[in-house]
């Protein structure tokens, strides 16, 4: 088996992706990588309820939305309640945008279940309450980006799309360009490199985003890779070339604990437990540092997630 899927010099282990050729596909070799992580994908994948074949298309967006930024381990208890709640688009775009943010619960990122709920009444009013097949369409959906729409299209519809997320990336960026870690934001060679790899057949496309996705969850994970188990490890450039740890900026882990993203979650599960609207005294309650609680209240205000009342109640979006 060749090592060399991809006819490009790779350069030192510590060239940056952004840097590196675009690849010249070695058909055979690729037709092989597709092989072995969609085999590896069939014996290994998740049974994840967005995946069962009758899951429907909103139940993959609304997984999608769910999961940016956020583990499986945490999404699947509110997905299965929010499909069982609004089933359909239509059935969350009746409901007011407070009442999405609610049961948000604690997912993090409040603002993707605005999003979500904007998505979803977009869809019940121009598309007649069905999730579009089209990408283009789902683009123009609002809070929909580029990630999104290709993986809709992907995984609902078995599309030919590249699926980018950071799991992938990961993936592409050890195996493809012999580095630890992909930079930071997605870059032109990063998409070349993924063009080069998609499978010209579409339900092979479809059937290797997901795969792909999978080993970067499973295996290829960001702190403590288990190459013995991976499926490429004999041809992934990172390990062949002695798994160089990363050169370029140090990677920081998000921190909570303290900081404004703490005090606006306090502050919402507070609206999110009551339906009536809640005074400011309850709020003060929650946080006793006086100007960072205003801030993060007013970024709530801000961002549509809370909406202030005379007599200085607060509420969640109607």
């Amino acid at each position: 088996m060749s090592t060399d899927f991809l006819d490009t010099p790779r350069g030192p282990a510590t060239a940056s992706p952004a840097a590196l050729p675009a690849p010249a596909p070695a058909p055979a070799a690729v037709a092989e990588l597709h092989d072995l992580v969609i085999d590896w994908f069939d014996d290994h994948a998740r049974e994840l309820p967005w995946r069962h074949p009758d899951a429907g298309a909103w139940s993959v967006m609304v997984s999608e939305f769910m999961l940016q930024q956020t583990p499986v381990s945490r999404v699947l208890p509110v997905h299965a309640e929010w499909l069982a709640r609004w089933p359909r688009p239509a059935d969350l775009a009746a409901e007011s945008p407070g009442e999405a943010v609610r049961a948000w619960g604690r997912l993090g990122y409040p603002r993707r279940a605005l999003r979500l709920h904007a998505a979803a009444t977009a869809i019940a009013q121009q598309h007649g309450g069905e999730v579009p097949h089209d990408h283009a369409e789902l683009l123009a959906l609002p809070g929909v980006g580029e990630y999104t729409a290709a993986a809709v299209a992907s995984f609902a519809y078995g599309r030919r799309h590249i699926v980018l997320d950071t799991n992938v990336r990961r993936v592409f960026a050890r195996v493809v360009s012999g580095v630890e870690y992909p930079p930071n934001a997605t870059t032109a060679a990063e998409r070349r490199v993924a063009a080069a790899l998609l499978p010209l057949d579409e339900a092979t496309a479809a059937h290797w985003a997901a795969a792909t996705m999978e080993l970067g969850a499973l295996v290829c994970g960001a702190r403590s890779p288990e190459c013995g188990a991976c499926p490429v490890a004999s041809r992934c450039a990172w390990r062949l070339a002695g798994s160089p740890a990363h050169a370029g900026p140090a990677r920081r882990g998000q921190s909570y604990a303290g900081t404004d993203r703490q005090v606006r979650g306090r502050l919402l599960a507070v609206l999110r437990a009551s339906t009536e609207p809640v005074a400011q005294a309850a709020l003060d309650a929650v946080w006793d540092e006086p100007i960072q609680r205003a801030r993060a209240l007013d970024g709530l205000v801000s961002d549509g997630l809370v909406e202030p009342l005379a007599g200085g109640f607060y509420r969640l979006p109607v």
